[in-house]
């Protein structure tokens, strides 16, 4: 044993040396590991659901939702956090990045519904209820529900516990947006079986072969957004104009307080 004490010295000492550091690659791929932490590699989307794909999404989407993480429009402690010392020049490179990457979705998971319940969803989803005044999720989440550029997410590709945990928040408050907050009032006006029925059936259907957002519809441009008390604001991005869900402006609602 003595005999092979120098011998283990000699290994001990030589192996600090041996394990070099990783290079640092000063790519945005790099600085957004702590993104990718939650929402997967390439921002693919977390194994549990709960954390959605950012990859592809659009830009101008994905910025937004930064911003309105760092000032208090959504509401997740880890995420302000990150974004809190940020600029918005810095967000909206994050947003960019992400929304270049071009990776495969994975097929939908199985969702336990009627058959009925599935189709009460498909009609929300590509054509509305006249009668309960709700607009088709297509008429701004683009004709394939894959979204549109630059502020409109697809619906596609998400679990059913993140979409109704998204239409819960609108409902509650809990996530809001700038005026008009037209996802706020189809949340409220939403009854829980017909939100039920929308989020499985949006969770079990296939993207189709191009699930890129769609092209910005025409007349879209709006001023760009920006956030108070911020400096270096980045090249603009169009904020999301007034929706108009359908054929004409959805009715608003003064909600209670």
């Amino acid at each position: 044993m003595r005999a092979l004490l120098p011998v283990i010295l000699l290994l001990s000492l030589a192996a600090p040396a041996a394990a070099a550091p990783p290079a640092f690659e000063d790519t945005m791929a790099q600085r957004t590991l702590a993104c990718t932490l939650c929402h997967g590699a390439q921002g693919r989307a977390g194994p549990d659901g709960y954390y959605p794909r950012i990859a592809g999404k659009p830009e101008g989407y994905l910025y937004n939702q930064l911003l309105n993480f760092r000032d208090g429009r959504r509401h997740y402690g880890l995420m302000t956090g990150l974004l809190d010392p940020l600029s918005d020049a810095y967000l909206f490179e994050i947003a960019r990045h992400f929304a270049s990457l071009d990776v495969p979705y994975p097929p939908p998971r199985p969702v336990p519904a009627a058959p009925e319940v599935l189709q009460r969803g498909r009609q929300l989803a590509l054509q509305g209820d006249a009668g309960q005044r709700l607009p088709a999720c297509a008429s701004c989440h683009g004709k394939a529900l894959t979204g549109q550029q630059p502020n409109v997410p697809g619906l596609l590709g998400l679990s059913r516990d993140y979409l109704n945990a998204q239409l819960g928040a609108w409902r509650t408050g809990q996530r809001r947006a700038h005026a008009p907050d037209c996802m706020a009032e189809i949340a409220r006006q939403l009854a829980p079986e017909d939100l039920g029925a929308v989020t499985a059936w949006l969770a079990s259907e296939a993207l189709p072969a191009d699930s890129k957002p769609a092209a910005q519809a025409s007349g879209a441009a709006a001023p760009p957004a920006r956030a108070r008390g911020r400096k270096a604001a980045p090249p603009p991005v169009a904020e999301a104009p007034p929706i108009r869900c359908g054929s004409a402006p959805l009715p608003v609602t003064k909600a209670q307080p």
